[in-house]
């Protein structure tokens, strides 16, 4: 967030603080209001569900009721939802989920020096965890990236999102995105269609990815014009990537070769990343997997960032993190 964000902010909100451990903010933009409010009071509904403080929308304000720290925690909460709505022009689920966590808090509120932020074209992502805040700043100083952990983390979205920028500013000429089509065991001959109809199932997450953050007709020139390009992992083999940025998704089905085939095509001016669960191998054989043989081969080299992903940092649903955290713990166990 710029400093110019955070003066708007503060000059469209007023806090009162009453005796009755009551905390009245104060909008003068209506449209802010409202966008907070949301509809039928849905955003106000999760706040109350999440921080069991009341609130009540009360003409040009918000009513905060419950014990001066629950109030300070919703009073941040609001204002860290008005900096996303100045900033993306609405206010999401996962937005709420954000708002009274600590770390977000801390990093949107208190802290007007954000350089971590990704501007694309439809939205402004903000990293939601120390973790993820360190991997957006590897995304864009260091060479390769290889990054594990838990789906719901934002490895992909994030990696999708800091290769758009960078194409969109001409620091790249191309955004090359793959992963294994593992379910089809790679023999991709065998399927019926072109080529385009037997690997698009395989690719979609990669395309949802890319239509949440630009608009949909833009995305589909760039894929027909070559500025982006989506294949199977298979496809690499025996090219040099330059002037790319190439990620390579679900990096847990990619044997250790197939790996090893992947980050050898780094060319000049080129990044490479590589994600994966390692929670969700569908190889045959999980020993086949390659992953984890990188990480721990390759972490030393300086130009080489490995993230390890947890469920502390699964930003979907908060059931998604219990859920992952769950199975981790009966993985270990067992």
């Amino acid at each position: 967030m710029n400093n110019s964000i955070k003066k708007d902010t503060q000059a469209l909100l007023k806090f009162v603080y009453s005796d009755n451990n009551s905390l009245s903010v104060i909008f003068s933009d209506n449209n802010l209001l409202m966008g907070i409010v949301g509809e039928f009071n849905k955003n106000l509904k999760e706040l109350e569900k999440i921080t069991g403080a009341s609130l009540y929308s009360r003409g040009n304000s918000i009513l905060i009721k419950s014990t001066d720290e629950k109030n300070e925690i919703v009073k941040n909460a609001i204002q860290f939802l008005a900096n996303q709505f100045l900033n993306n022009g609405n206010i999401e689920n996962k937005d709420i989920l954000s708002s009274v966590d600590q770390f977000m808090i801390n990093e949107k509120v208190k802290n007007s020096n954000i350089t971590d932020i990704i501007k694309t074209p439809k939205k402004s992502i903000i990293p939601r965890s120390e973790k993820q805040k360190r991997y957006v700043r590897a995304l864009r100083e260091s060479e390769i990236v290889i990054s594990a952990g838990p789906a719901g983390t934002g490895k992909t979205f994030l990696a999708v999102a800091v290769g758009l920028t960078m194409l969109l500013e001409k620091k790249i000429e191309r955004i090359i995105l793959s992963r294994p089509a593992v379910e089809a065991g790679e023999r991709l001959g065998f399927l019926p269609g072109d080529m385009k109809e037997k690997v698009d199932p395989y690719l979609r997450p990669l395309y949802d990815s890319l239509y949440d953050l630009f608009h949909f007709e833009k995305i589909q020139r760039m894929i027909e014009i070559g500025d982006i390009e989506i294949a199977p992992l298979a496809f690499m083999r025996g090219r040099t990537l330059k002037n790319s940025f190439a990620i390579l998704d679900e990096a847990q089905n990619a044997t250790d070769t197939q790996i090893k085939m992947f980050l050898t095509r780094i060319g000049e001016n080129s990044k490479i990343v590589v994600n994966g669960d390692p929670s969700q191998i569908d190889l045959p054989n999980k020993h086949m997997s390659g992953l984890d043989r990188a990480k721990k081969l390759l972490s030393h080299l300086d130009e080489i960032k490995v993230i390890d992903f947890d469920h502390s940092d699964v930003v979907r649903h908060p059931l998604v993190s219990k859920i992952v955290k769950a199975y981790s713990s009966d993985n270990d166990q067992s």
